[in-house]
């Protein structure tokens, strides 16, 4: 019986692991995400990370990307700035294996 319960608690850890690391990788696509969207609406330094900041802090909302894609689409309708919905998941996109990779060689 003790090798099922090894096998059962290596899995229970490797499913751990696993949310772990997914959580780390949304939230660095996320700020990613952030840095993207503040440069294109004129933010630098502090002003950007800041802004990256409350992008990360967005996808607490809710379960999935809607709320960081509405986070992101609302204050691009405010800036006036002239982004698809098609554009900015596109970017949300394309940021993902990006953050992975930085995650996973951290």
């Amino acid at each position: 019986m003790s090798t099922f319960d090894d096998r059962e608690r290596a899995e229970e850890a490797k499913y751990a692991l696993d949310q772990e690391t997914q959580f780390k990788v949304m939230a660095r696509r996320n700020k990613l995400l952030g840095l993207w969207a503040a440069d294109l609406m004129g933010k630098t330094g502090a002003e950007a990370e800041a802004y990256a900041k409350e992008v990360v802090l967005s996808d607490l909302e809710e379960a999935g990307d809607e709320d960081v894609f509405r986070k992101v689409r609302g204050d691009f309708d405010s800036a006036g700035i002239d982004r698809t919905d098609k554009q900015i998941r596109e970017q949300m996109a394309e940021l993902l294996p990006v953050a992975r990779e930085a995650i996973l060689k951290s």
